[in-house]
C-alpha cells in the first residue's frame, strides 16, 4: 500500500461487473482465506456498487470491497493483489477508490497482522482487537430444541442481528440465511430468538459465521448443530478474541488457531454487543 518509485502505467480501477466475482474468488483462495463457494455472488448482491477491479491493460490484477451498509456503516474486504504486481501503487489507487467510496462512513476492516501498520499509518485506522480462526472437525451428536432459521420471521432474525452487527443488512442476510449447500440454526425459548449460526461449504470443509447468542449455552447448542450437520469435514470458526466464552467453546471442542486478523476502524468501535458474538459472520463484508 505504500507508494512506489516504479508505479504501473496504464493502472485502471473500475467497477466490478457481477461476472467477474470469480476472479475475487480465485484471489481468496490464492491467499487461503478459504472463501464460502458461494460467497461471490452474495457479497456482490449485497451492495453491486461496493466492488473494484484493478486492471492493466485489459489484465485484471486486483480487487477490493468497500461495502456500504447504510449511510453511516461501511466495510472493506477482498483486498488482494496478484503478487508480481504488489508494491507497485496498486494497492494505495485501490484504497483510495475505497475511502472515495466510503464517503464520511465508519470503516471496519480486517486487517492481515502484516498490515496492520499501514492501515494505521496510511489510512489513520486504529485497532481495537482480534479475530481468531480456529480449525476444527464436523461430527458429534445433534442437539434438541432447535429450529431451522428459515422458521424464524425474518424481522425477528433482522432485530437480533442488528444488536451484534453495527448497520442494518436486510439483502446481505435474506440470502446468506438461504444460501445452498449451508445449514443454518437457531435457539428460541417462549418465542423468543436467543441465537443464531449458520454454516456454509467452502473450498475446503465449512466456516460458521455468524454465530450469535445471547449466553455460552445458547452458542454451544447452535455450535454443536452446525459441527453436527458435516460430519468428518474441516470446519472454521472466526472469534473474537475479546470473548472469552466464545474462546472457551472453540477451544473444549479441539479447534485449534490457525490465522489471526486484526479488527480495525476508521473511527470508533461501533456499539454492538461483542459478547454475544461467538462467531464472526466473515473477515470481508464483517
Amino acid at each position: 500500500m505504500g507508494k512506489s518509485h516504479t508505479e504501473i502505467q496504464g493502472l485502471k480501477i473500475r467497477k466490478m461487473r457481477r461476472d467477474e466475482v470469480e476472479f475475487v474468488i480465485q484471489m481468496e483462495t490464492g491467499e487461503e482465506w478459504i472463501p464460502g463457494i458461494h460467497d461471490g455472488e452474495i457479497f456482490y448482491e449485497t451492495d453491486p456498487d461496493g466492488f473494484f477491479i484493478a486492471e492493466v491493460e485489459g489484465e485484471t490484477i486486483g480487487c477490493v470491497s468497500a461495502v456500504a451498509y447504510d449511510d453511516s456503516f461501511g466495510f472493506l474486504g477482498l483486498y488482494v493483489v496478484k503478487p508480481k504486481f504488489r508494491n507497485k501503487g496498486v494497492g494505495v489507487k485501490l484504497t483510495e477508490k475505497c475511502l472515495e467510496r466510503m464517503g464520511n462512513r465508519n470503516i471496519g476492516l480486517d486487517a492481515v497482522v502484516e498490515n496492520e501498520k499501514k492501515y494505521q499509518e496510511l489510512m489513520k485506522f486504529k485497532s481495537f482487537y482480534s479475530n481468531l480462526r480456529f480449525e476444527g472437525r464436523g461430527g458429534g451428536e445433534f442437539p434438541n430444541g432447535l429450529v431451522k432459521v428459515s422458521d424464524v420471521p425474518f424481522e425477528s432474525l433482522l432485530e437480533y442481528d442488528r444488536e451484534m452487527f453495527p448497520a442494518p443488512r436486510d439483502t446481505f442476510l435474506e440470502k446468506w440465511i438461504k444460501q445452498p449447500d449451508s445449514y443454518a440454526f437457531a435457539a428460541v425459548e417462549a418465542g423468543k430468538l436467543k441465537g443464531y449460526g449458520v454454516i456454509r461449504k467452502c473450498q475446503n470443509g465449512y466456516k460458521i459465521g455468524p454465530l450469535f447468542a445471547d449466553d455460552p449455552i445458547a452458542a454451544e447448542r447452535i455450535f454443536l448443530a452446525l459441527k453436527a450437520s458435516v460430519p468428518d469435514e474441516a470446519i472454521y470458526l472466526d472469534v473474537p478474541e475479546p470473548n472469552k466464552k466464545a474462546m472457551e467453546i472453540a477451544n473444549k471442542y479441539g479447534m485449534n488457531v490457525i490465522f489471526k486478523t486484526i479488527r480495525m476502524y476508521s473511527r470508533e468501535e461501533p456499539d454492538i454487543n461483542l459478547e454475544k458474538v461467538y462467531g464472526v459472520t466473515t473477515l470481508e463484508l464483517g
